[in-house]
């Protein structure tokens, strides 16, 4: 298998027990880690509510990092309106001590109108989530990494604060989730290890040639971060869907011929969404790893 990574995307709205027994498969099958998503009902795409039972992504990371040992356990990605960054910085430095230091927090500045709707969470305009976005960053970093932090900000004010103890890894990694070429790939140049974006090769190569400018902007290695991105997959199936949640769809060397041009592009880690049940992920994740996996170069 080549140097890319590759890594399962566990649904919160299975029952616990599937979450743990896929968690627990896929370390074996050789998954580098396992993403859970950050939210609190299934996107309408309005702000109709959602019936659908979802689990809590950062306590579903800290049972599955007591009894999955090996790999990387990530949030995908946890909108900054859902809890102050203090609380947040505080959950990830326990779970990374739960998880003997291999947590990655993802963080991203929130988008989904029925759950803001729903439980009385501003949203805010685009403008406003990016701001209120790069204020919390800026905390998270500082907790995490320094013995005090002071942040006035519009949005978040933290004074001398400490976060004790630190994480595990001398630097946990901060993924950030973001697409927006002007704003948003700045803070990940200026911020983050790690960047996500859901995309095709062709939307995967453009965001990532704005990474690399915002990088090269600041003096900084655009090698430095590690990239990341997913697509639907459905083997046998027709492709399609509304970006950004494109499918990539047909046979195993279509999908084989997709990662590879996200390879060829810059990509580091291939994160597979699940599909439907628990047992449908499974068979889409053997696929993957069987099928898949060994033909890429």
């Amino acid at each position: 298998m080549s140097d890319l990574k590759i890594s399962a995307w566990l649904s919160t709205s299975w029952p616990i027990e599937d979450v743990i027994e896929v968690g627990k498969e896929v370390e074996q099958a050789g998954y580098h880690g396992i993403w859970v998503a950050d939210h609190f009902m299934v996107n309408t795409g309005t702000e109709e509510r959602s019936d659908a039972g979802m689990h809590e992504c950062f306590s579903l990371l800290a049972g599955l990092a007591t009894v999955v040992p090996r790999v990387r356990l990530g949030s995908m990605v946890a909108g900054i309106t859902y809890r102050h960054p203090a609380v947040l910085a505080n959950i990830a430095s326990t779970i990374d001590h739960l998880s003997g230091g291999r947590l990655v927090l993802g963080i991203g500045a929130g988008w989904q109108l029925n759950e803001h709707a729903a439980y009385g969470i501003e949203l805010g305009s685009i403008r406003e989530r990016i701001d209120r976005f790069e204020e919390g960053t800026e905390i998270i970093r500082g907790l995490l990494t320094e013995p005090r932090t002071t942040v006035q900000g519009k949005y978040y004010t933290v004074t001398d604060a400490p976060m004790e103890p630190k994480p595990v890894q001398s630097r946990l990694p901060i993924m950030i989730g973001a697409s927006g070429e002007k704003r948003m790939l700045g803070i990940v140049a200026e911020q983050a290890d790690e960047w996500n974006t859901w995309s095709t090769p062709e939307v995967f190569a453009q965001k990532s040639a704005a990474l690399d400018e915002h990088c090269e902007r600041i003096g900084r290695d655009p090698k430095s971060v590690w990239r990341t991105t997913q697509a639907m997959v459905n083997f046998d199936g027709p492709e399609g869907g509304q970006p950004p949640f494109v499918t990539i769809g047909g046979s195993v060397d279509r999908v084989v011929d997709v990662v590879g041009q996200w390879q060829e592009a810059g990509l580091n880690e291939w994160l597979v969404p699940p599909r439907g049940t628990a047992e449908q992920a499974r068979e889409l994740f053997e696929r993957v790893m069987s099928e898949v996996a060994p033909q890429l170069s």
